[in-house]
């Protein structure tokens, strides 16, 4: 354990209670603003205006879906290793965390391609065929949000895991700096490249892809330590 770490087994509940506590409401808080920073660049952008709201309207819920299960995952997988890290059984929780790797992969991918595939029909349910601008905007920003579902769904699943091992700052520092990401890039891409909902859909894409780079980054440190489990 190194000195970021908090002692689940030592410190006293009010230490960890202040340590965790803080640093998960500021990545909620970060992660509610996501949607409505690019709601505040698409509606100042003339050229798109009530369609380009319309159309992230449309396709947030999508995104919530996927958010959902890599929850569903993360959260899962953090609380059995939590367990199992209270009765000293460190293989369990390495393997626990194995798995949980495995099964975020191979749904993300399935829903990548469900989204990617289904995504006129996906569209018209959930109400972008209100009219053709709209329509058009939801089924372009759509398409970019999908190529960047996996990496958003592995990044928000390995969240609450790191936080099992101790460390709900960098947790927390993986979110803040994703959400940097996408503020920067979103007023670039829309009014200085102008690529409109490309634009803004590019930029969740990175943002997606910063953050599980990022969390991804603390599996490689532990594989460098020669195991997972020996870390936990």
């Amino acid at each position: 354990m190194n000195d970021n770490q908090v002692n689940l087994g030592s410190d006293s509940v009010n230490k960890l209670l202040l340590k965790y506590s803080l640093p998960c409401i500021i990545s909620l808080l970060v992660g509610a603003l996501y949607n409505i920073v690019d709601q505040v660049f698409i509606a100042n952008a003339s050229y798109l205006g009530s369609y380009g709201n319309a159309a992230n309207t449309v396709v947030f819920p999508l995104t919530v879906i996927a958010l959902a299960i890599a929850v569903m995952v993360g959260d899962g997988c953090c609380a059995y290793v939590s367990i199992c890290l209270g009765e000293n059984k460190k293989e369990k929780a390495s393997k626990s965390v194995g798995n949980s790797v495995i099964v975020i992969i191979l749904l993300s991918i399935l829903l990548f391609f469900i989204y990617l595939f289904f995504a006129n029909d996906i569209i018209n349910i959930f109400g972008g065929n209100i009219n053709k601008q709209t329509f058009n905007f939801s089924k372009e920003y759509f398409f970019y949000i999908t190529l960047g579902i996996p990496f958003y769904m592995f990044g928000n699943a390995m969240n609450p895991i790191i936080r099992a091992d101790g460390n709900p700052k960098f947790a927390m520092i993986a979110t803040l700096l994703g959400a940097a990401v996408n503020i920067i890039l979103d007023p670039v891409f829309i009014f200085v490249f102008k690529w409109g909902m490309m634009g803004g859909g590019r930029s969740y894409c990175f943002r997606s892809n910063f953050n599980c780079g990022i969390v991804f980054n603390i599996f490689i440190k532990y594989e460098n330590r020669k195991n997972y489990s020996q870390r936990l």
